[in-house]
């Protein structure tokens, strides 16, 4: 655990009371500000010093090949790498001709705040040049969800106690420099200068710049214009170079003066529009968000996250720690999908270069379930980017001798960026996800409309895969062998347990929906045989279960692999990807991340409760959580069988993925999944959320630790509370149609006044064992 030692616990904010240079790079990543379009990090406003510069648009990449030492059929021939686009947060200050540098001075204070509920971050600071000119700095900075094309920042400058002379250059730059490769596999690779500059347009009221990427040949423009007050004696003007554009204004202040600077920045990009275009997009946008102004840009954003909020907070007591991470994961989730608008959701969000800007099926399994029952248009809008990217999937399959379509393990504008087959092609349970996550939008919603056009193609596409991918066997069970599940320590295994239940799931929800859309289906063609063999593929769904042991296995003879030697492994040799060839860990029974388990989660009623305990208890000792996506799973299932103290362990290890840095790879962007990871281990996991048959059911409980347990969510056009405690469970429909809901097995019927139940106890056996060294932290009262 790598804790920063200037952050404050605080239930609705991320506050840091110092500036840590050694930690600059993950703060950029904590401190982020994204809308879903755009994503800026949290660098500090003069540009330097950085850890990694970082502004992003949803979708913008550069191409690079994928070499092969040897060439096979079916490889990906090239990749896609988000790119750092044009720099608008810059605000260079000099103060008596020396710059604001906090390396250099004297710092006497420096403090920044994201507020949750603004969704600001505000940054102020004190500090003395090396010549003794002192100054006081104000800066805040917002990526507006009402605007989607505006970041606007307010910079204002104040003397200590003397007056001063300052030259203020806020500034736009392309091709910034950037720091070279860490030497971990999970990082990008970030191309040099990859704009190619079109359009320089500077006036005295700001500039715009256009710009082409090299090999993509997306057209990217950025433009700024400005408010400056002051004392009466301003200078200010203008100029600019093929990559740059500045203004700079000049001012003289004495003791009790300020210079305020509000700086709204546009972006917009495309594939098809013209350069003149995308020019008109920008300044439109600037005119916009200039005319509603900084005051105006401040209240839509908290109107916007109040309504988030009404129907999506979570209250924790007991646990201060835990409170703060929920909402800082919610506000991330938030901002990786608000304004996305039919994009992917990468897996860093828009807060770094992790995984090169890569969304994969992290996105359908983890993000949207959070944003089904929060913020349910943001979901849709992410399945109708999947849904845009058809075309594509159906050529893949096409190209793998498959019907139906075959969704990319990872991805940026839905090609298949993945060199390692392994654990790309045949990772095919990523259709199933997809196909999982509409199913569940569809029943969280009862949007009959999505369903016809946008989630009965992706049902369809993905059950003609499976019926192509699988097979009969000689007893006529339906088989899919070859394939990669969620644990990336295993691959190219025969009935994946996880991915036959979801590709069943799949299967008989695109049954479903071809008969309730029946002209639909028709435009499809779908047949009545279709539908047959898809209900026919699912009931005679192979689904391995070891009796000798009782469990199942992850996949078919899992469990007749000799196990990991984990007595000889060290905590140096972790992450085990980094110091093993994959060939020694597909041999071997150890987990990566949560997989069998996860199905525990995503298919509850495919399995006992018997089967359930046993299955927990047997994969626990397997699994070392190499994977920021485990954690969270592993708290729903250890809260499921009663093992509520494991499950607090494993809630406190996803919520403080980011904010105590655990995997030490927080400065590449937040873990958006496991953020998201947190609301699922309190929600589904403390709170017993599931949905069953279009009903919402709930069976809670608390560890000791934590007093009160309070969720909101949306689910049918209303919003619901769960107010848990220890012993008892209070239910509140906060606006909408009355509703039955399932309170540990018995349906409660709410109306207008709220209906409280008490929580029946638990009993569980003897906790489970991790593997050496990879348990989660302890989490208790002081700890």
């Amino acid at each position: 655990m790598i804790t920063h030692p200037a952050f404050d616990v605080r239930p609705w904010a991320i506050h840091e009371n110092s500036l840590h240079l050694d930690a600059l790079a993950r703060t950029e990543s904590i401190f982020a500000l994204s809308n879903g379009h755009i994503g800026v990090r949290g660098n500090l406003d003069e540009g330097e010093p950085y850890g990694i510069p970082g502004t992003y648009l949803n979708s913008v990449h550069e191409l690079r090949p994928l070499p092969y030492a040897e060439a096979g059929y079916g490889y990906p021939e090239s990749g896609e790498t988000i790119i750092n686009v044009t720099n608008g947060k810059l605000i260079r200050l000099l103060v008596d001709d020396e710059p604001l540098d906090v390396r250099y001075g004297t710092l006497h204070s420096h403090e920044r705040t994201l507020d949750l509920r603004a969704g600001t971050l505000t940054r102020r600071l004190e500090w003395s040049s090396p010549a003794g000119a002192g100054v006081r700095v104000c800066a805040q900075r917002l990526v507006s969800f009402t605007q989607r094309a505006i970041m606007a920042i307010r910079y204002e400058v104040e003397p200590i106690d003397a007056p001063i002379r300052l030259v203020v250059q806020s500034e736009l730059v392309a091709n910034e420099s950037l720091p070279g490769a860490v030497g971990d596999p999970r990082a990008a690779t970030m191309p040099e200068s990859p704009l190619i500059a079109e359009e320089n347009a500077t006036t005295a009221e700001g500039a715009v710049l256009v710009h082409l990427t090299k090999s993509s040949e997306l057209r990217v423009g950025a433009g700024m214009r400005h408010e400056v007050t002051g004392p009466d004696a301003l200078h200010v003007e203008t100029d600019g170079a093929e990559d740059v554009a500045r203004m700079t204004v000049t001012a003289r202040l004495a003791p009790g003066e300020r210079l305020t600077l509000v700086k709204y920045v546009a972006y917009g990009w495309s594939a098809r529009r013209s350069r003149p275009a995308v020019h008109d997009q920008v300044v439109g946008a600037l005119t916009a968000a200039h005319t509603t102004g900084w005051d105006g840009l401040l209240r839509e954003q908290r109107e916007f996250l109040g309504e988030f909020w009404s129907g999506a907070d979570v209250e924790v007591d007991g646990d201060a720690e835990v409170q703060q991470a929920v909402r800082f994961a919610l506000f991330h989730v938030l901002q990786a999908g608000a304004r996305g608008e039919c994009r992917p959701i990468p897996a860093k969000g828009l807060t770094g270069p992790g995984y090169d800007g890569h969304t994969f099926w992290d996105s359908e399994m983890f993000v949207l379930p959070v944003l089904t029952y929060t913020s349910p248009e943001a979901a849709a809008d992410a399945l109708r980017w999947r849904h845009r990217t058809l075309p594509i999937a159906e050529e893949r399959a096409a190209q793998l001798g498959r019907a139906g379509a075959a969704f990319p393990w990872r991805t940026i504008a839905g090609r298949e960026c993945s060199g390692y087959w392994p654990a790309s092609t045949a990772a095919f349970h990523v259709n199933a996800d997809i196909a999982h996550a509409v199913l569940r939008y569809v029943e969280a919603t009862g949007d009959r409309e999505f369903e016809r056009d946008t989630g009965l193609p992706l049902l369809v596409a993905t059950a003609r895969l499976w019926r192509s991918l699988g097979h009969h066997d000689v007893e006529g069970r339906f088989r899919i062998d070859g394939v990669t599940g969620p644990d990336e320590y295993s691959a190219l295994a025969d009935n994946n347990v996880y991915t036959n239940l979801l590709a069943r799931q799949n299967l008989i929800g695109a049954a479903e929906a071809a008969v309730r859309h029946p002209d639909r289906a028709r435009d499809l063609d779908v047949s009545t045989e279709d539908i047959a063999e898809w209900r026919n593929a699912a009931g005679a769904m192979y689904i391995p279960y070891d009796d000798r042991l009782g469990v199942h296995p992850a996949s078919e003879g899992f469990t007749d692999h000799a196990v990991w030697d984990f007595a000889t492994t060290t905590a140096a040799d972790y992450p085990l990807l980094l110091h093993y060839p994959y060939f020694e860990l597909y041999r071997k029974q150890v987990v990566k991340q949560a997989d069998l388990v996860l199905a525990m989660h995503v298919c509850p009623d495919a399995f006992s409760t018997g089967q359930k305990a046993r299955n927990f208890a047997y994969y626990e000792p397997l699994t070392v959580r190499d994977s920021s996506l485990s954690a969270c799973t592993q708290a729903v299932l250890a809260a499921e069988v009663g093992q509520l103290d494991l499950a607090y362990d494993y809630l406190g290890e996803a919520a403080l993925m980011d904010l105590d840095d655990l995997e030490h790879n927080t400065r590449d962007g937040v873990h958006i999944a496991s953020l998201a990871g947190t609301w699922v281990a309190l929600v589904s996991g403390l709170g017993g959320m599931r949905v069953r048959s279009g009903q919402l059911s709930f069976a809670p409980r608390l560890p000791p630790n934590l007093a009160r347990l309070r969720l909101r969510l949306r689910f049918l056009d209303r919003r619901l509370e769960v107010d848990i405690q220890a012993d008892t469970a209070t239910y509140r429909l906060l606006d909408g149609e009355p509703l039955t809901v399932v309170h540990h097995g018995t349906p409660l019927r709410l109306g207008a006044d709220p209906v409280s139940r008490p929580i029946p106890p638990v009993s569980a056996g003897p906790r489970p064992r991790q593997p050496p060294g990879r348990a989660p932290a302890r989490r208790g009262p002081g700890d």
